[in-house]
């Protein structure tokens, strides 16, 4: 790794927020699923949780351009799971749904822990998410349709969530710790030499000042 490249994922790393998600509740086409990946990514999304009843895993697409090697995906057997997790870590959920409680996605202060829920492309978010979730938002429309695209929805939500905590200087400082910064470096660098350490049950070699090994 060269010491450009080692400063560019540093840099990167750096504005990652680690108490700003996306659920995706059985988002099952490709390209929506990527475009919402590729989007986390473009904010400084760290970590995607999806839940998905008709496949083990949410499949990739050209759409998501590489920006999966830099999202973290987490996979759950069950939304009340996902939730669940999420509420241990002090994160509310809100899902994008209409309904009589919905608030205009702009009233949301995103710069507390927040993770958005979106539904699936035919039934939008299921009756058990809309329970299960802290609160509905809706991006208002004022044309003939009543919704977005999901993948369209979520940027929509997402860049407001950024533009309040930029506002905030919540990209000015790393949220991660230097244990796991360190940690995930090394696979963003080294994800072949990461993936054989793992394999091994050894622990990352030290990287020196310019990336190396």
């Amino acid at each position: 790794m060269i010491p450009r490249r080692y400063e560019r994922l540093k840099q990167v790393l750096s504005k990652r927020q680690t108490d700003l998600t996306v659920v995706t509740e059985d988002v099952h086409k490709p390209h929506n699923f990527s475009a919402i990946i590729r989007t986390c990514d473009a904010v400084g999304i760290f970590e995607v949780h999806a839940v998905n009843n008709n496949s083990d895993m949410p499949a990739y697409s050209t759409v998501a351009k590489g920006s999966e090697k830099w999202v973290h995906l987490h996979t759950h057997p069950d939304l009340g799971t996902a939730i669940a997790k999420l509420k241990q870590k002090k994160i509310k959920v809100y899902a994008a749904h209409l309904s009589d409680r919905a608030v205009d996605y702009r009233d949301l202060d995103y710069t507390q822990p927040t993770a958005i829920l979106m539904g699936s492309e035919k039934k939008g978010v299921s009756e058990l998410a809309s329970d299960l979730v802290d609160g509905h938002i809706i991006v208002p429309m004022m044309g003939m349709v009543e919704s977005l695209n999901v993948s369209v929805a979520a940027a929509v939500i997402l860049f407001e969530a950024q533009r309040q905590r930029l506002a905030a200087g919540m990209y000015e400082q790393a949220s991660l710790d230097p244990q796991a910064f360190e940690k995930v470096i090394f696979e963003w660098g080294y994800p072949v030499i990461a993936a054989s350490c793992r394999k091994q049950g050894k622990p990352y070699p030290p990287l020196k000042e310019d990336g190396s090994i």
